[in-house]
């Protein structure tokens, strides 16, 4: 399939499911195909994971199921050489190949060469949190900084004459997320004279309706600006639903539900459809301070107007997506992969359960330390999945209770809170 220039917004998800379980994998890409997936990636840690994709890629292959499939690796630079033998494209972040720059750049430039005899694609994929002390050190932990580091290993691609390559530059905070791309999309026609296609994304948005008009505001605000080429919305669910709520920002803002088209209210099927329509039309103003309010007078709902309580809730979850009023907690969760060794979505939902007075906190549920510290740079507190039924749990970045049973985690982690906020 092709991604970018005139070619539709595709629309991805990502396996939950242990990559080393080839049945449990090869169900889930099925499924994830039946759906409507355009692209569906699986984390492959090592070189065992690597042998494990090659299998069910074959498997997919073999039953006529020609999804594309994304290796995504995080520290390994030979486990992304093997990978993009095996894989229709690579996701990588080039910066953790080694702490060395150069010896990163090498490793890099032998992954281009091997991508370019295989036909496979690299997606170049940061996050906000994974920043290395090189680029914070000169630009700041921000979207300066992520846009720096990105066009390092773009400009590689280009001296190589090696375009097969997407980008992301991935935050669970809206502001930041919309800020990073629309600097790096500025910076690639200013220094290129072209763009690479960008996957964009909301990282670690949670569940709920929540998650969704938090993904809308952020994914929502670029593809009504034409930036974004493929989306994921990441969601702490069933890797399934990602794909409609995909396909439903993308039908907003195709149907002029953005600032710049001609909508001025909403005309919803049902409350779902309501809260992907009036996030892309009203967030991205909140985002960026053209507005202060909206009105929800005209907007309906399956013919009737809203009821006070959807109007107040919504308006308080979509202030609260777009960084301008807290009145909830802040979740960033992760939506698992194969190198999660807990339940994370009940956990997920035990955790909101039991801090949903605590308004205004952020806190993190990760389901490894892979991702965990660096991409809930944001939050206050975090719950981190460390090894097989045990979790560190972190005030900011610092781990404060590490290793501690799964099962004393959540009660340990309010004990950390309330002890704070006294």
């Amino acid at each position: 399939m092709t991604i970018g220039g005139d070619a539709p917004v595709s629309v991805q998800t990502m396996c939950n499911t242990s990559t080393d379980d080839i049945g449990a994998s090869v169900e889930q890409c099925k499924r994830a195909a039946e759906a409507g997936a355009d692209v569906i990636r699986l984390t492959t840690q090592g070189l065992k994971q690597v042998d494990s994709l090659s299998r069910i890629v074959s498997i997919l292959r073999s039953e006529g199921i020609g999804i594309p499939v994304v290796a995504d690796i995080h520290f390994l630079a030979d486990a992304a050489l093997a990978a993009a033998k095996v894989a229709d494209k690579v996701r990588i972040n080039p910066g953790n190949f080694a702490k060395d720059h150069d010896v990163a750049c090498a490793k890099f430039s032998e992954l281009i060469e091997i991508c370019r005899d295989e036909g496979t694609a690299i997606r170049i994929g940061l996050n906000h949190g994974s920043l290395g002390e090189r680029i914070t050190s000169r630009y700041g932990d921000n979207p300066t900084g992520m846009k720096e580091a990105v066009m390092e290993w773009l400009r590689m691609c280009v001296d190589r004459a090696f375009f097969n390559v997407a980008v992301s530059l991935k935050s669970s905070n809206t502001l930041v997320m919309v800020e990073a791309y629309r600097l790096l999309y500025s910076a690639m026609q200013e220094e290129f004279g072209f763009t690479f296609p960008l996957h964009v994304g909301v990282t670690e948005a949670g569940n709920g309706y929540q998650a969704r008009i938090k993904s809308a505001v952020g994914i929502g605000t670029l593809l009504g600006e034409g930036i974004g080429d493929t989306i994921r919305v990441s969601l702490t669910e069933d890797p399934i639903n990602e794909i409609p709520a995909g396909r439903a920002i993308i039908s907003a803002v195709q149907e002029g539900y953005t600032p710049i088209g001609v909508r001025d209210s909403v005309q919803a099927t049902d409350y779902d459809d309501f809260i992907f329509k009036a996030s892309t039309l009203w967030g991205p103003s909140l985002l960026d301070r053209r507005i202060d309010d909206f009105d929800l007078t005209g907007s309906t709902i399956d013919g009737r107007p809203l009821t006070e309580e959807e109007a107040v809730e919504f308006k308080d979850m979509l202030m609260q997506a777009c960084r301008r009023r807290f009145t909830h907690p802040e979740y960033i969760a992760c939506p698992g992969c194969g190198r999660t060794l807990y339940d994370l979505e009940s956990t997920f939902n035990e955790v909101k359960k039991k801090t949903s007075h605590l308004a205004g906190v952020k806190i993190a549920v990760m389901g490894c330390v892979v991702n965990g510290p660096g991409e809930m740079a944001d939050a206050d507190y975090g719950y981190v999945g460390e090894g097989r039924g045990h979790v560190t749990l972190y005030r900011g970045k610092t781990p404060v209770l590490r290793y501690i049973p799964q099962e004393e985690a959540i009660d340990k982690l309010l004990e950390l809170i309330e002890k704070d906020i006294k």
